[in-house]
């Protein structure tokens, strides 16, 4: 879908992990985005291999947090994911929620389909899209859906292909800080500099306005690793396993309520509060 402008609406990427028992803050901040607030939550939790369990783990939560209903879309094959019922479910939606699993069976299922349309022209025109873990690594433009972070930096250890396409300028990794993943997401930047990285910690995520403009909310960090003033590197020139050269990564972590500019490259500190 080709769309003009910016985004109306509201991409959340969360790393991981979300409380769903205690204060359910994230999905408490997701539910509270749209316009006139939540009333119909669009789960799809194809990314998961047992999608029936990962859906249970979720009603009761968002019925906790008072979402008048909470649907269940199942799809399972390129076929279901043409299916009309789904695209007119996914315009009558307040948000979209795509659950943890595997991000290549998101992008391999929905690539190219009309619920993808769907989904894009919901965000465009104003709703909430959000995602968790594998559902918010398939957002970016380029995806990573494999690096063994043993053997990060090291030219080709990290598999890329590309996403959804929902945040075509950024990259993102999830369970950042508990799997250790920073020099996963350098390698990334090494190939692709002009993109921002961005590393979601556990029980936290990013609130993208406009497309452009990342607040964080939960309770972990997130790891901004910025390339784009790159002196040099030699991944092009090296063989493929052997380890990587990088000068110069510019590297930001925020917490929640700070925000970071990916347009302009830009740390934006939190506004002081009145008192």
């Amino acid at each position: 879908m080709s769309e003009k402008g910016k985004p109306q609406g509201h991409l959340v990427a969360v790393g991981g992990n979300e409380d769903k028992q205690k204060d359910l803050k994230v999905l408490r901040h997701i539910a509270g985005l749209p316009v006139g607030g939540t009333r119909v939550v669009e789960l799809i939790p194809l990314a998961s291999e047992i999608p029936q369990e990962v859906a249970r783990d979720y009603l009761p939560a968002f019925q906790k947090i008072g979402i008048d209903e909470v649907r269940i879309m199942h799809i399972d094959s390129r076929a279901s994911a043409r299916k009309s019922e789904f695209v007119d479910r996914i315009l009558a939606a307040d948000v979209v929620f795509f659950s943890g699993g595997d991000q290549l069976r998101i992008t391999s299922l929905l690539g190219g389909s009309p619920v993808l349309d769907a989904i894009t022209g919901h965000y465009w025109r104003g709703g909430v899209v959000a995602g968790t873990s594998a559902g918010a690594a398939a957002m970016s433009g380029t995806m990573i859906f494999e690096g063994d972070v043993a053997r990060s930096m090291r030219k080709g250890n990290v598999h890329m292909v590309p996403g959804l396409g929902l945040l075509p300028n950024a990259i993102l990794d999830t369970h950042f800080i508990q799997r250790g993943r920073i020099t996963r997401l350098l390698e990334v930047i090494a190939s692709n500099p002009g993109s921002i990285g961005l590393g979601l910690g556990e029980d936290t995520g990013v609130v993208i306005r406009e497309g452009e403009i990342v607040e964080v909310i939960g309770s972990g960090v997130v790891v901004v690793v910025d390339g784009h003033m790159v002196k040099s590197s030699n991944v092009a020139s090296v063989r493929l396993g052997d380890p990587i050269a990088l000068e110069h990564v510019v590297l930001h972590t925020l917490v929640e309520g700070h925000r970071y500019d990916i347009a302009r490259k830009q740390y934006l500190h939190p506004e002081p509060t009145a008192g």
